[in-house]
């Protein structure tokens, strides 16, 4: 076996090579390239490692790592430390998936489309509404289409998003509304939620939509009722919910309070948070919007022998039907991860994922109750999921940087955000944290406070 068993590196296979394209020498193949501005030095790179070496070379730096298997982790924020059934890297990892990419042949692509269909239809379940896409890239970028499909559907310029929005998931709707000449304006917070009064001042008949988030970035849950109330009595503006698929479980579903999209990240349901990726989003509509999604829609259906199959119903995309009544240009989906989130609500089943959530619940208002205990100050008193606000009274990268010498991943530090949170720290508690987890969190933090 050569050094390197992907490359021909024998004598023989250069010289066969050379000879089919009918030439003598390596030299030849740069002919064309004057010796004048040719590099003739060595490059300043480390020297070429075996397999061996490089896989200890990596181990070692892996080692660096402080991850969620070695530390008990109090960092939400977008990216959640949960359970995943082993039954979901099984089903990944068979090769039918594992490969899969787009199924554009419906007859060699049944396996696919069944599982983006169950998505589909899980996700449907769990939100209350009508239909579902075949996944997006993540709750971000699903977020920004569904206020780009409000503007265009509505045709109207102005779009409201709460300031307890995820700061993150709002750069990149500003980013998503400047290319179509959008304007974004921020709906301030009170108490942690949506500024109602704020709101009934802001919505008017220029409206596209009112963007909120559910349970909303500092944990609280938004008064979607009171909300919904306010965009819908004033003209065409749609009703637009970002949450968390895992929450619903026990919350009621934001198209029971009439939402016209909601859209998500599937990451708290089968995905490992890795690095912060990848993940998948979802989103989900009412009927009467169907045919502006963005992506594809898998359905079913029966063939001419009545046996039920799987095809791409809808595509809104402009290779697909006519550019003037395309919607978006996404193509891909996440199938691999929306099937990881399928089989692991399989898994769970409808009262396996209300029993999670009920965990995530119960665990952070006892985490929340302890560091109160502690001498943290809770920011917000509101009702909450599994995440809440901390004052540290100190830096929170240092008092973070503390915690991991005491064997915690601390919260996330609001300061990095928004300046006049400086001190405070967001603290995420899932169904993972078990009670020594939080009682030995609540000392470690507080001997970094208190001294």
């Amino acid at each position: 076996m050569g050094e390197f068993r992907y490359l021909p590196v024998t004598e023989t296979d250069r010289q066969e090579m050379l000879q089919a394209i009918g030439i003598t020498s390596e030299e030849e193949l740069f002919s064309d390239v004057p010796s004048g501005i040719r590099f003739k030095g060595e490059l300043s790179v480390e020297k070429a490692l075996s397999e061996p070496e490089l896989i200890r070379l990596f181990q070692e730096m892996a080692k660096k790592n402080a991850t969620t298997t070695e530390y008990p982790s109090f960092l939400g924020a977008g990216v959640y430390d949960h359970y995943i059934p082993s039954v979901v890297d099984s089903v990944l990892s068979r090769g039918e998936f594992y490969t899969a990419y787009t199924p554009y042949q419906a007859e060699v692509s049944q396996g696919e489309l069944q599982a983006i269909f169950e998505f589909q239809t899980l996700i449907c379940e769990l939100t209350g509404m009508d239909v579902a896409n075949s996944s997006m890239y993540d709750g971000s970028t699903a977020l920004a289409e569904a206020a780009l499909l409000s503007a265009g559907t509505t045709r109207k310029n102005k779009i409201l998003i709460a300031e307890s929005v995820h700061p993150e998931y709002r750069e990149v709707v500003q980013t998503y509304a400047h290319g179509r000449h959008l304007e974004l304006v921020t709906i301030p917070s009170a108490n942690g939620v949506v500024d109602l009064q704020a709101l009934r001042q802001l919505v008017d008949s220029d409206t596209a939509c009112v963007v909120v988030q559910y349970p909303n970035f500092y944990g609280q849950i938004e008064p979607l009722k009171e909300i919904e109330a306010l965009v819908h009595g004033c003209g065409k503006a749609h009703f637009i919910v970002s949450s968390n698929p895992l929450a619903l479980g026990l919350l009621t579903p934001p198209g029971d309070f009439h939402a016209d999209i909601v859209t998500g990240d599937c990451q708290p349901l089968g995905i490992s948070s890795s690095f912060g990726g990848p993940h998948c989003g979802y989103f989900a509509v009412t009927e009467k919007l169907v045919r502006k999604v963005p992506g594809r829609l898998v359905g079913q259906t029966v063939d001419e022998e009545g046996q039920r199959g799987y095809v791409l119903t809808l595509q809104a995309r402009e290779q697909h039907i006519r550019r003037d009544k395309a919607t978006s240009n996404i193509c891909s989906n996440q199938a691999l991860n929306a099937l990881a989130s399928a089989v692991a609500m399989t898994a769970f089943g409808k009262a396996g994922i209300t029993e999670l959530a009920d965990q995530n619940l119960q665990k952070a208002h006892y985490a929340a109750e302890k560091l109160k205990n502690s001498g943290a100050r809770l920011v917000t008193e509101g009702a909450f999921f599994n995440e809440f606000v901390i004052d540290c009274g100190a830096s929170v990268p240092d008092v973070n940087r503390k915690l991991l010498e005491k064997g915690f991943i601390g919260g996330c530090d609001l300061g990095r955000f928004n300046p006049e949170r400086k001190g405070q720290m967001l603290v995420a508690v899932t169904e993972m944290r078990t009670k020594e987890d939080i009682d030995q969190f609540a000392e470690a933090l507080e001997e970094i406070i208190h001294g």
